[in-house]
């Protein structure tokens, strides 16, 4: 069933964050915890897990340390939207969050996106405003880490993210 939905809680991030990290429009679980892939099939902690070597931890406080210590500003594309349920392709209405409130405050060295639907709002709804303001951030769209996406192993994900965290530089060997 389709619902007008309200992000319901912000970014986190620091003034040492160098990558942003930018969902869609955080799952009906994440919103009831209040916090970014909560839901227990979402593979983003475990990739991240992998990537940098470290227990992100189960609980938000735990999790928001894990983004901050690694450098990364967590956030969605859409502060509001009709959705149903977490099925990104039944987005519409959406409404894009003031990302650059995060890329004029911190020295993020790239902007990736979790799926190609996020990726797809970025440059329809955000790119264009950023243009505007003078904010060049490069940006790469990688594999959703939902489970909906059954086409990417565990495996596959981390590949893919370990790579793009390495190429933008925010991961050093």
């Amino acid at each position: 069933m389709v619902q007008h939905v309200i992000h319901g809680f912000g970014p986190v991030w620091d003034s040492s964050s160098t990558v942003l990290v930018l969902g869609s429009m955080p799952s009906p679980v994440s919103r009831k915890q209040g916090f970014y892939y909560m839901h227990p099939r979402n593979r983003f902690w475990p990739v991240m897990a992998a990537v940098f070597s470290d227990d992100p931890g189960a609980s938000v406080r735990e999790r928001e340390a894990f983004a901050l210590r690694h450098h990364m500003a967590l956030w969605d594309v859409l502060a509001s939207c009709d959705i149903d349920g977490a099925n990104d392709s039944s987005i519409r209405n959406p409404h894009p969050n003031d990302i650059g409130v995060i890329l004029r405050s911190a020295p993020i060295r790239v902007v990736v996106t979790t799926g190609t639907k996020a990726g797809q709002l970025y440059r329809s709804l955000i790119e264009p405003g950023l243009r505007r303001q003078g904010i060049a951030t490069p940006m790469m769209t990688l594999a959703s880490t939902s489970p909906a996406n059954a086409s990417k192993s565990l495996e596959d994900l981390i590949a893919i993210y370990h790579d793009a965290f390495t190429q933008a530089g925010v991961l050093t060997e």
